[in-house]
């Protein structure tokens, strides 16, 4: 899995325009995405968002487990932006 993640931070880096297969934007947040990684019926998510347009700063990650994604998942990310926002001014 290690390896699968690994390839799709890759895959983020490198193209131009990444397909939403592997990094889509939430809906209802302000510059919040999530990295979609699956590996088999393993699905994993990691949440990020762009720095000035170009740095990706990851802020957390976990092992999907239902069809929706967990809203509890969401607010910790969210808050975890705020936060790293707030340091940057």
């Amino acid at each position: 899995m290690k390896d699968k993640i690994v390839w799709t931070l890759e895959l983020i880096e490198e193209l131009p325009k990444v397909p939403v297969t592997y990094l889509k934007h939430i809906e209802d947040t302000q510059g919040l995405y999530e990295i979609r990684i699956q590996m088999g019926k393993d699905i994993f998510r990691i949440f990020c968002f762009f720095d000035k347009g170009r740095l990706v700063v990851l802020v957390n990650g976990y092992q999907k487990k239902k069809q929706k994604t967990s809203k509890k998942e969401i607010e910790r990310a969210l808050k975890l932006k705020g936060e790293y926002e707030n340091e940057r001014k």
